[in-house]
């Protein structure tokens, strides 16, 4: 019976990896940026650009001073 030799080496894939890696992160820094100019853009909600004008009306108190038990008097 002969001997059979099987001798597998492995490849060379750093340089495949290196290059999956760079994309992911210039993937990542695209999506990082591009976040952050919408965010001030106000695209995705973020700021309220246009002033809010809140408007309140208090009632009248109708007297100079409080006859009820319960909360205090404006003057």
């Amino acid at each position: 019976m002969a001997d059979t030799i099987v001798t597998n080496t492995p490849g060379n894939s750093s340089g495949d990896s290196a290059a999956g890696w760079m994309i992911a992160l210039i993937l990542l820094a695209v999506v990082v940026v591009g976040g952050v100019i919408l965010y001030r853009n106000g695209s995705l909600g973020g700021r309220d650009s246009g002033g809010t004008n809140i408007n309140v009306t208090l009632p009248a108190t109708g007297g100079t001073g409080g006859t009820g038990g319960t909360g205090g008097t404006t003057q």
